[in-house]
């Protein structure tokens, strides 16, 4: 193994330790067993959780200080005029950021295998862990969400690691991957990047750092394998059938056919997901029958159309989607498994995203016949008229607003068995979701 800062400190301190990504790192070294500490504006199930591991955590208002921390690491909704950020540079002491962490951490490994792309990064890289589980591999694999068996984050060894990576403000790149896989380059974050060009480019330069690359077959950003529908991709899925939103296909790499495949998650979009995942781990040798197996194992995601419960006897689905692409996605599965009406409660996800992308948003929900869109989750960002839920709101003539739970209790309360509800976004609408559930069951 290579020596790393991992190797050569011995405490950690997380600045925002809550997100889910940070959280899974913290794990990760807590493992390893060092010492660490963090802070976070709110407490949440990932505070917890590294809590309950070892670390110490301060929630709220910051009182203590990172003097006995060998290295301090912030996440990127830290602004650079944080109390423990500016005692660290008074210190001296090592600064790191999310994504030079990870990278870190990475290089302790034998084989590094990182999940990128607009889509589906979550759900490949929780497959992954599934596969490698049952091939009995020894693996890190840390995920930017909550795995329904791994949360996000499982250690058994350090001879794979198989993580997710973000190309928000290109951390992607800061990695050096054995086995990159791109499932696909579509337009986000451009109030990073500027243009789509730009990000283009980065997605590139992700595939082009990694030994070996698997991609999306037609994608912009051409890789050493393929997956897809098509008959010229290397690893290729036929004979698709479904029952109840859930798919079976038939997986060809080239002519030679390896098996079938079963799905225990919702959503055609999850056959590329399943292919992507079957690419990197057949790469590194793995047996097809694991890759059936773990992919049969996984059972999904939280905030990944999961269903969260019933009102009146219409099924609720809880879903990341935070880009017109995802919500796209989203509408295609809920259609194709939905006898009576599509409600859909949406909240965008930042000013800068629902700007940038308005045409597109736009066009997406404007195939929804019942549709309330719910305040913004501003996150990381200061209000911005042009990019806030009520104006989308009000570009989409079949569309109400709400900024109060009690909103959408009211939107929902036609509702009737056959019908499926969707609350769809990247914010706090996945408990809001939950407690509205509660209030209409």
């Amino acid at each position: 193994m290579r020596n790393s800062l991992i190797d050569i400190f011995d405490s950690f301190y997380f600045i925002g330790i809550g997100g889910v990504s940070m959280s899974g790192l913290a794990k990760y070294l807590i493992y390893r067993g060092k010492k660490v500490g963090g802070s976070d504006l709110v407490s949440s199930i990932y505070t917890d959780e590294v809590v309950y591991s070892g670390a110490s955590v301060n929630i709220g208002e910051v009182t203590d200080s990172v003097e006995n921390f060998d290295v301090i690491v912030y996440t990127d909704a830290v602004q650079k005029s944080n109390v423990q950020l500016k005692e660290a540079e008074k210190l001296d002491k090592i600064i790191l950021s999310r994504g030079q962490l990870l990278y870190e951490i990475s290089r302790g490994f034998g084989t590094v295998i990182a999940v990128s792309g607009c889509h589906g990064k979550t759900t490949c890289t929780s497959m992954l862990a599934h596969i490698f589980l049952a091939a009995g591999k020894k693996f890190f694999a840390h995920i930017g969400g909550r795995d329904l068996v791994f949360a996000n984050s499982f250690f058994c060894g350090t001879d794979y690691l198989i993580t997710e990576a973000c190309e928000y403000k290109k951390n992607f790149l800061l990695l050096r991957p054995n086995i990159a896989v791109l499932l696909n380059s579509g337009t986000d974050h451009l109030e990073c990047y500027g243009s789509i060009e730009n990000l283009r480019a980065a997605y590139r330069q992700f595939v082009k750092n990694a030994d070996l690359s698997v991609t999306l077959a037609g994608d912009e950003a051409v890789g050493d394998i393929t997956f897809g529908y098509g008959k010229n991709t290397d690893l290729c899925a036929k004979n698709i059938s479904s029952s109840d939103g859930r798919y079976s296909f038939t997986v060809y790499k080239k002519s030679k056919c390896l098996g079938r495949v079963s799905l225990s998650v919702d959503g055609k979009h999850n056959i590329l997901n399943a292919l992507a995942a079957a690419c990197a781990a057949l790469s590194v040798g793995i047996s097809f029958r694991y890759v059936q197996e773990g992919l049969a194992d996984f059972c999904g995601v939280e905030r990944r159309f999961e269903r969260i419960g019933l009102i009146n006897g219409a099924r609720c689905i809880a879903d990341y989607a935070h880009h017109p692409d995802e919500i796209s996605a989203s509408l295609k599965t809920a259609k194709h498994s939905t006898q009576g009406k599509i409600y859909v409660v949406f909240q965008p996800h930042t000013y800068s995203r629902t700007k940038l992308l308005f045409k597109e948003f736009v066009k997406v929900l404007s195939s929804v016949d019942n549709l309330l869109i719910y305040r913004t989750f501003a996150a990381r960002e200061y209000f911005d008229d042009a990019g806030s839920a009520l104006t989308l709101s009000q570009s989409i003539k079949k569309s109400l607003y709400g900024d109060d739970p009690k909103d959408i209790v009211k939107f929902l309360s036609p509702v009737k068995s056959g019908d499926s509800v969707l609350f769809l976004g990247a914010g706090d609408i996945y408990d809001i979701s939950k407690s509205v559930v509660q209030c209409l069951s």
